[in-house]
């Protein structure tokens, strides 16, 4: 099966981004007709078929007109519905987003053969996700397929259920509760895992084994994630090369282990030699008691020929046993000092590419660090100042449009020449 990473994460919910209302400088506006839009609801439409019935049953019971609500989008969050989110004081949001995105750029990028697969494989988890969901409400649902990697951006809102106040309300956390997940922190955890485990099961249905869930970019603009991945993806390289050398150290040691050992099996059997000089002795008594008389000899002439093939066969194991022994002592005394340095030096290596790695991870978290504390800036500034946020975040969609057209036009003017025309 092909690997591929899951990226399942919270989306910065703009409306008029998803729905290509403006065009930002990562899009390929001529491959925005092949864009896949499931559902485009306006969110004031959203609202008033999901509470208005609630709002009215609600208002009719108050006695005081102060306490009745004319417009719950605009009783929660103080405006005229809009494109983004708003934030109630409350906490409550206008709607969620999350961001599904299979594969990266480089293996199912535009371009990749595995394009269409991953964009088939998101078909198939969109169709299922209302109905999974029957609590998250979804008005407005897109495919992207103009941009680098085809991924959806699902908008959704919450509704839950209560006794108290009105009847019908936006509460993603009586919202989880009412479909099985339970109550506390924990609980969008639950339901975003579970979530995943169903696109993994539709991913390996298509043949792509899936990693996992990748973390989403959040808040982060497009060329802040962009540097955010590159600096991982080289952290990610330079920490693999040093896994790497230090598995081929490892092997080295192993190795060299392996060579002491086999030095240290060389080294004399002083036990057996004695052995063999025990029995030199007793043979050569033996061999002297049958050549005590003439007539001895004539008597036990086959014995004392066995006795000489035996003093022969310990003759020649005492000559390899005085022979290994000069070579232990002198000469593999030096080859296991040798041996032994060169272990030695590769420790020493081990410790300072471990040094190093420390240092690749010391440097990653810093990096994770920053992009965390730039994510609760603009998460800060979204939530305080949302026009400011707006006009913000389309000043740098416009900076980075200005950007590319800059570089294209660069590009073009490398290859003009003054006297062809082109």
């Amino acid at each position: 099966m092909k690997e591929k990473r899951i990226s399942f994460g919270q989306g910065k919910g703009s409306l008029t981004h998803n729905n290509r209302e403006f065009v930002a400088a990562n899009v390929d506006p001529f491959r925005t007709p092949d864009n896949i839009t499931f559902v485009c609801q306006p969110i004031a439409e959203a609202y008033d078929f999901l509470f208005k019935e609630s709002t009215e049953r609600y208002n009719a019971k108050q006695t005081r007109n102060d306490r009745k609500i004319p417009n719950y989008y605009e009783h929660l969050f103080g405006v005229k519905p809009c494109s983004t989110v708003r934030t109630a004081a409350d906490k409550r949001k206008s709607f969620y987003e999350d961001v599904v995105q299979i594969g990266k750029m480089e293996d199912s990028g535009f371009g990749t053969e595995d394009f269409q697969l991953v964009a088939d494989c998101l078909k198939d988890y969109m169709k299922g996700f209302q109905e999974r969901n029957p609590n998250f409400y979804v008005f407005n649902a897109v495919l992207h397929m103009d941009e680098a990697t085809p991924h959806l951006h699902i908008d959704y809102i919450p509704v839950g259920h209560y006794i108290r106040g009105q009847d019908i309300q936006n509460g993603i956390a009586q919202a989880l509760k009412e479909m099985g997940y339970g109550t506390g922190k924990n609980a969008i955890a639950r339901w975003r895992a579970a979530e995943v485990e169903v696109l993994n099961q539709i991913c390996r249905e298509h043949g792509i084994e899936p990693h996992t869930p990748e973390k989403a970019r959040g808040t982060l603009t497009v060329s802040e994630y962009k540097e955010q991945r590159i600096q991982a993806d080289k952290l990610a390289v330079q920490n693999e090369q040093k896994q790497a050398e230090i598995r081929q150290l490892d092997e080295t040691i192993s190795q060299r282990n392996t060579e002491v050992d086999d030095l240290l099996n060389f080294i004399p059997d002083y036990e057996n030699d004695d052995i063999i000089k025990v029995k030199f002795e007793d043979i050569q008594d033996e061999l002297n008691g049958y050549l005590g008389s003439k007539m001895s000899i004539m008597t036990h002439k086959d014995k004392i020929q066995k006795c000489v093939e035996k003093l022969l066969s310990l003759a020649v194991k005492l000559i390899n046993a005085i022979f290994k022994a000069h070579e232990t002592i002198f000469s593999l005394r030096e080859l296991l000092k040798r041996k032994s340095k060169e272990c030695n030096e590769l420790s020493d290596k081990i410790i300072e590419r471990n040094r190093e790695i420390s240092d690749i991870k010391q440097n990653r978290d810093k990096w994770q660090a920053k992009s965390e504390r730039q994510a609760d800036y603009i998460r800060l500034l979204h939530d305080t100042e949302p026009l400011t946020y707006e006009r913000t975040l389309h000043r740098l969609e416009q900076i980075e449009s200005e950007r590319e057209m800059q570089n294209q036009q660069k590009k073009k003017s490398r290859y003009y020449d003054p006297e062809v025309g082109f």
